[in-house]
Parts: structure tokens; sequence; C-alpha cells
């Protein structure tokens, strides 16, 4: 089982000085290596249909609707299924929010328990270039947090972060991160590009429940 995480949004609090009202982090699972590969193949060639470079980065909020929309719907043909968190930060209090490292673990814990029953020795690629010591620090926070000791196999297997750059599957939790978010921004097209991959869409946390 093959994972990749991507967030939007950012995990400061400063609100009112331009930070995000909501903070995003999703799960792209896929079940099949080979249904992955395939899908891996696929967004090059959605470069070549959208006539850009090969090294073109497909992030979300950097992108026309034009673009978002040919991706996701291209991206939707395969076998892959998403868990979602979203973090309404105008609602968080207590001090452990206001440092970004242990905001983001805790985030990332939060979806990963969410989607525990379908992880089956997983292996997590996120999206980052943190420091040797915090990717440390995430992989044994996250494994502590998520795999039992008892059920016979391990919910997350491995973890390694990666520069979305160089991953087009990585891209696409991106693309699908910027989806969701959007979904909770005042826009027109707010729920256009989630409603593209709804199929694919397993369960979205909004936190604090509201």
């Amino acid at each position: 089982m093959l994972v990749f995480v991507d967030e939007s949004g950012d995990a400061g609090l400063k609100i009112q000085q331009g930070s995000s009202s909501h903070f995003v982090v999703v799960l792209v699972i896929f079940d099949d290596h080979a249904e992955a590969t395939r899908a891996d193949y696929h967004i090059s060639t959605i470069r070549k249909m959208l006539g850009v470079n090969q090294k073109f980065e497909f992030h979300f909020q950097k992108m026309n609707g034009n673009f978002r929309r040919k991706f996701l719907e291209e991206i939707s043909q395969f076998s892959f299924q998403y868990y979602g968190i979203v973090i309404n930060k105008s609602k968080l209090y207590g001090p452990g929010f206001s440092y970004p490292d242990s905001f983001y673990k805790y985030t990332c814990k939060l979806v990963c328990r969410n989607a525990k029953d379908c992880l089956r020795d997983a292996k997590i690629t996120i999206d980052g270039n943190g420091s040797r010591e915090f990717k440390r620090e995430l992989a044994t926070y996250l494994r502590k947090n998520v795999n039992e000791r008892d059920c016979g196999y391990q919910h997350i297997r491995k973890i390694k972060m990666e520069d979305s750059s160089q991953s087009n599957l990585l891209q696409l939790a991106d693309m699908v991160a910027g989806a969701v978010a959007r979904s909770f921004k005042d826009k027109a097209d707010k729920h256009e590009y989630r409603q593209l991959i709804a199929g694919k869409e397993s369960h979205i946390q909004l936190w604090p429940y509201e």
C-alpha cells in the first residue's frame, strides 16, 4: 500500500496577518502499486495534454481553473481513495497549537487515525524537506500513535519525506488537498474541484467539530 500526504494552507495562527483560515492535510491511498505506477505515468501525459514541459509542477494554488479541472478529470479514472482533515484554526485554543511542527504532527496523526482501518503495511511519502531530526520525530510519532501492537500487522510500515517537485503522486496529493481546501473558501468555484473527485473521497473531518 502506498500513501501520499500533502497539505494546503499553513500551520500559522495569525489569521488576521495573512495565515490561512484552515489547514488541510490529505492522505491519497493506492492499494495497488501497479495502479499507482499507471497514475504516475498518466500525470506525465497530462503535462503533454496541457502543453507544459515535464518539469512543470502541479500545484493547486498556482494553477488556473482550466489546469485544475483537466488534472482532476484525468486522474479520477484511476483507483485510489483519499482521507482528509480540515482544521478550522479560528476555533483552536491551547499553547501547543502555536508551535508549527507540533501542530503539523498532531494534524497528521488525526488524519492517519481516521484512515487506520484501511492502512495496512503502508509506505507513506510526505511532502517536505524538513530537518533530519524532524523527519525522525514525525516517523516515530506517527508509528507510536497509529500502529497497534496486537493486530498482527503494522498500519504504517515506512515513512519518508520527499520534495513534491520530484514526485507526481505527491503532486496528486497537493491537488486533492487544494480541492478540499477550496471547498471551505468563499469562492464561486468552491465546490467544483472537489466534486470532480467525489468518488475518491472516503472521509473528510472538520476539526474541531462544530
